[in-house]
């Protein structure tokens, strides 16, 4: 009968415990799941403001290139324009 009764307070005890482990484990992984999508979150934005910075240095560079390009051009021009006046 003791043994019974021991037998029946151990497998009890192992029930509840299995109960108590699977709720940390349960909390465990939703806050692992929040730090994961932080940080997703975090590195989105990092990302974005990277690309807009490259975008805009280089839409700045092309535009320069085009203002020097353009210049070359108009001096060539007035330059056969010269020669062809001669």
């Amino acid at each position: 009968m003791k043994k019974l009764i021991l037998s029946l307070v151990i497998v009890t005890l192992i029930v509840s415990c299995k109960n108590e482990t699977k709720d940390k484990v349960e909390v465990a992984t939703e806050a692992v799941t929040s730090d994961v999508k932080e940080t997703v979150d975090s590195a989105k934005i990092k990302t974005e403001t990277v690309l807009d910075t490259v975008k805009a240095k280089t839409e700045e560079t092309l535009k320069n290139a085009v203002d020097k390009g353009a210049d070359k051009v108009i001096d060539a021009a007035g330059k056969v324009k010269k020669e062809v006046k001669k």
